[in-house]
Formats: C-alpha cells, sequence, structure tokens
C-alpha cells in the first residue's frame, strides 16, 4: 500500500523559525515575494477604497485596516498565502449596521472603529474557549447562496453611483424602482465612464498576471486629472485625509455597547466563515498545517488593531489569497510587501486617491463580485439533488429582508438543515451482502442483499439522542412489526455515546419487543455507549456486540 507524504511546510525566507522554545523573526525577502506582494497591492489597494464605499466610509477607513490588519496577521498568522483586508461581505452587513445605529455625522468612523474592535474580541473570545472548529458551522450551501444574494445587493447599489443618481439607502426591490423612475436624471457622462471601466475590468480578468483594477483606477486618476471630470459632472471619491492621528485615531463616543454586541455578531460570524475557508484550502492546497484557534486569534488581534485605527472590519478573503497564491509568494513576507506598499502610497500621494471618478470605483466593486453571481454552485447542488433549496432561501433571504436579516436567516437555515437531519434520520434496514459474508449493507441501495431469515436487522444514519431516539426507535419498531422477525438487531455505529433520554428510549423499546415475544440485540455499540447502557438499565440492558455479524450469530443461537 503507497502511503502519500505531503512535504512539511517549514517556513523560508523572511518567516518565524523556532529556536528552543522561542521563536525569532527573520526579514529576509526573496524576488518572488517581492513581486508577488506588489501584484496583491495593486488588488488590496482599490478593494480598500472600495469597500470603504460599499460601507459608506472614507476611504481612508478600508486603507488604514489593510495596514494595520494584515500587519498584524503576517506577525501572528500562520497562513503562507492568506491576506488580511477588508472583504465585500463584512463590508455589506457594515453598512446595514451602520444603518440600523444611526450615528451621528461626526461618529460614524467611531462607530464603524467600535464594531471592527468588538469584533475582534469575539474572534479571542472563541480562540481562548477553543471553538475554532464552530468555522464550518454555516453550511457551504447556505454561504453560496448568501454570497450570491449578496452580490447582486452590493451591485444594485453600485448602480446609482453609476448613473450618477442621488439615492438614500434602500432594499434591493426599493433601489431598482427608484432607478427606474428617475431614469430621465441619468447623467450620461457618468454611465458611458462606468460602462467603459467596468468592460475594461472585465476584459484585462483575462490575463491574470496583469492587475487590471489597479490600471483601470490609476487610468481613472489620469483621466480626472488631465480631462477635469469634475467640469463634465462626473462625481468622485472623498479626499482621504491621511495623517498620524487617522493611523492612531482610537474609538470615540459610539451607540450602546449592546447595540454594538449585537451588530458586531453577524459581521465576525461572516468573517469567521469566509476566512477559515480561504485559510483551510489554501493551506490543503500546499500541505500547510493551521490551527483554526490560532488563526482565529489571529484575525481577532487583527481586527483589534483596524479598531484601533479607525479602520472597518478585516479577514481573509478568497480573492486576495488567491491573487497572493497565483502571484507564486513564498512566504508571508508578501503581505508584509502589500501592506508596505499601500501605506507608501496612502502617506505619499493621497490626493491621488481622491482624484478616483464614482463610477469607476463603482466598477471596480461590480467587478470584483461578477464571480459571485455564477449560477455554477446552485446547479451543481441541484443536479446533486441535495441542499439546493436552502441555498435558494439563502439567497433570496438577503434580497427580501436585506443583508443583516438575510445573514440571520443564512444561519437559522443551517441550524435548521442540521436538526432536521438529525432529528429525522433515514433508517436502513441491512442484509448480508453476499452468502457466508460478514458483511451488511443497506438493502435499499444493494438490491443483491439477503435477509437473514426471523432477524430484522436496522440502522438510523444519525446518532441517538433526545432530539430523536424516541421517533426512531418508534419507527423501526413499525418497519419490524411489518417482518416475521422474532429479533431485532440495532446498529449503533453512528452513536459513540448516548445520553439519558436515549438510554432510557432504548430500555422502553426493548421491553415492548419482549412484550411482543421478540428480542433486541445491539450491535456496533460503542464502548462508552454500552458503559451507559449498563449503568441505567442492567441487569435489563439489551445484549451488545461488536459486530452485526456477531449479533446475527448471537440471534440465531437464541432462536436456536
Amino acid at each position: 500500500m503507497m502511503t502519500r507524504v505531503f512535504p512539511v511546510q517549514t517556513e523560508q525566507h523572511g518567516v518565524l523559525r523556532r529556536r528552543g522554545a522561542g521563536t525569532t523573526l527573520r526579514f529576509r525577502t526573496t524576488r518572488a515575494d517581492w513581486i508577488a506582494g506588489l501584484s496583491v497591492a495593486g488588488l488590496m489597494l482599490p478593494e480598500g477604497v472600495a469597500y470603504s464605499a460599499i460601507a459608506g466610509l472614507s476611504p481612508i477607513a478600508g486603507l488604514t485596516a489593510a495596514i494595520a490588519g494584515g500587519l498584524v496577521y503576517f506577525l501572528i498568522g500562520r497562513s503562507r498565502f492568506a491576506i488580511v483586508s477588508p472583504t465585500s461581505s463584512a463590508a455589506a452587513i457594515l453598512a446595514a449596521s451602520l444603518a440600523s445605529l444611526h450615528p451621528a455625522a461626526g461618529s460614524v468612523e467611531s462607530t464603524a472603529a467600535a464594531l471592527t474592535v468588538t469584533v475582534g474580541l469575539i474572534f479571542l473570545a472563541l480562540a481562548v474557549a477553543q471553538l475554532g472548529s464552530f468555522a464550518g458551522f454555516i453550511s457551504r450551501p447556505v454561504l453560496r447562496g448568501f454570497a450570491f444574494g449578496l452580490a447582486v445587493s452590493i451591485i444594485v447599489g453600485q448602480l446609482p453611483h453609476i448613473v450618477g443618481v442621488a439615492l438614500p439607502r434602500e432594499t434591493v426591490w426599493q433601489t431598482l424602482a427608484e432607478l427606474l423612475g428617475h431614469s430621465d436624471e441619468f447623467h450620461w457622462a457618468s454611465v458611458l465612464y462606468g460602462v467603459s471601466a467596468l468592460a475594461a475590468l472585465l476584459f484585462l480578468r483575462r490575463f491574470p498576471a496583469i492587475p487590471g483594477a489597479l490600471i483601470v483606477l490609476c487610468s481613472g486618476i489620469a483621466s480626472s486629472v488631465l480631462l477635469n471630470l469634475g467640469g463634465l459632472g462626473i462625481a468622485t471619491t472623498p479626499p482621504v485625509a491621511f495623517s498620524l492621528h487617522s493611523m492612531a485615531g482610537g474609538i470615540g463616543a459610539t451607540a450602546g455597547l449592546s447595540d454594538i454586541a449585537r451588530l458586531a455578531a453577524p459581521i465576525a460570524l461572516i468573517l469567521f466563515a469566509e476566512s477559515w475557508g480561504t485559510i483551510r484550502n489554501l493551506a490543503l492546497r500546499h500541505g500547510q498545517k493551521v490551527s483554526p484557534d490560532r488563526e482565529i486569534a489571529a484575525l481577532g488581534l487583527a481586527n483589534l488593531a483596524a479598531g484601533l485605527v479607525q479602520g472597518m472590519p478585516v479577514g481573509a478573503g478568497f480573492s486576495a489569497g488567491s491573487a497572493n497564491e497565483g502571484a507564486g509568494a513564498k512566504s508571508r513576507m508578501s503581505a508584509a510587501v502589500a501592506c508596505c506598499a499601500i501605506l507608501a502610497v496612502v502617506a505619499l500621494a493621497p490626493g491621488l486617491i481622491a482624484r478616483i471618478p464614482s463610477p469607476v470605483l463603482s466598477a471596480v466593486v461590480v467587478a470584483a463580485l461578477v464571480h459571485a453571481l455564477s449560477l455554477a454552485p446552485l446547479r451543481h447542488l441541484l443536479e446533486l439533488r441535495r441542499d439546493f433549496w436552502i441555498s435558494i432561501t439563502a439567497a433570496l433571504g438577503v434580497l427580501l429582508f436585506g443583508v443583516l436579516n438575510g445573514m440571520l436567516l443564512a444561519v437559522v437555515l443551517s441550524v435548521f438543515a442540521l436538526l432536521r437531519r438529525l432529528a429525522k434520520p433515514r433508517i436502513s434496514q441491512l442484509g448480508q451482502s453476499s452468502p457466508g459474508s460478514h458483511d451488511y449493507v443497506d438493502m435499499a441501495e444493494h438490491t443483491k442483499a439477503l435477509a437473514i431469515p426471523g432477524v430484522a436487522i436496522f440502522r438510523p444514519n444519525a446518532p441517538l439522542f433526545f432530539g430523536n431516539a424516541e421517533a426512531v426507535l418508534d419507527e423501526i419498531g413499525r418497519a419490524a412489526n411489518r417482518t416475521d422477525a422474532h429479533c431485532v438487531i440495532l446498529s449503533l455505529e453512528e452513536s459513540d455515546d448516548l445520553d439519558s433520554t436515549a438510554i432510557d428510549a432504548l430500555g422502553e423499546f426493548a421491553q415492548s419487543l419482549e412484550s411482543e415475544g421478540r428480542s433486541l440485540l445491539l450491535a456496533r455499540l460503542h464502548d462508552r455507549a454500552r458503559t451507559g447502557l449498563e449503568l441505567a438499565l442492567s441487569p435489563l440492558a439489551p445484549v451488545g456486540t461488536f459486530s452485526v455479524a456477531d449479533a446475527v450469530a448471537q440471534a440465531q443461537t437464541i432462536s436456536g
């Protein structure tokens, strides 16, 4: 038998190395890290500005968050490719949170910073409690549906900026209705400019080595300066007031702490799922080992740093991480290079960022989210005949009820799908795979499987617990009544332990069968479950064996 051995990822080229009990940081960057870092900066810069616009914040909020959060993760995190910066999903939920809080005009940034710090504290609390495994608690179909609905919501929200019409923040359907009602007010120069920028972005995406978003933004800045777009009525982004104060602004007076904590939770949840999914996928592709608890702690500290510099929430977005990987990064130093490059731009040329035309910035946002509009993941679920409607409902939840309520609905759907699967598991009736075999398989799936005369074998395909034990055993009892079996075998390999309700239900089930002249045997019984049954039901505990074949032999002995 061949064993596949993955290479152990030892850090090279400017990475943390362990020496005894301590850790040493060597700042030695390869040419590949420089190239990758500068390429990723070309993506992070426009995304930081664009995601700030989604959240309704100054561009500096996204850029300082990317710098501070990215550098902290570089020092503490362990993923070689992950890039921690603002993400579109977190920006959209932040926008909805700020809208619900109605902060005063001068305290929007402070409120956003408070939400960001609270997100960081939530991450740290999860890391201390070692709850990193909860990152997968939201199912992928729900995340895919949520991402689709979120992409549509954000793209529709950018349309007023492209057509040059000022509209209040509203739901997707209200925004579309308002746009149709104000079609005679469209600023066609802005429309032409925005559509041209979007077409250029989509064309340049065919060439991954070219930083298309950066090229389009630079072209927009150049045309804004040379052609005086402001004179044509084309709006530009707000000025970036970068200073030492903006990098250490602190958190001012904000809304109530209870409101902040309540609204920070969905932001943390989406960043939690999105970031760990990105980090884990990148690590698996390269045989790298990462700890969810450590990564979540690193993300927590990154968000604390982002909040303390008046930034917005940050996470490990898939697009930036994939771009870093594709650019050939060799270590986490590429992330440090990217952060330093952005710092140099905002420190040395903040005035140029303020010359970005608003239609171009909106085009960058739309282009960054076009991939999320792909129907392929939903079509895949439809072909699998699994979780399709759950994914569709998550998408509709965002479009019908808004981002925050859609996020809540996505969480409820994930929990509901899990509880439904556990509360009403499929029950298999087992038969012998072939004459004389020790293997017992689902007779519904294996039509040639052989039934054992006088014995009915059932397997619940989920653990028995207080939520399903009575219903499952009732269903098995009804199925057993449709046979002439004198012995019922219950295969419990899915139940590594049994709670008191399940133990009581098994005892009652055994007594019910005994009153009908039948016996109950338990197969594939785990040690903890066996111990619980013996403590609670002894000497009335059903006989348990380690295999179905042993239980069948025991049943035939009883009948003999």
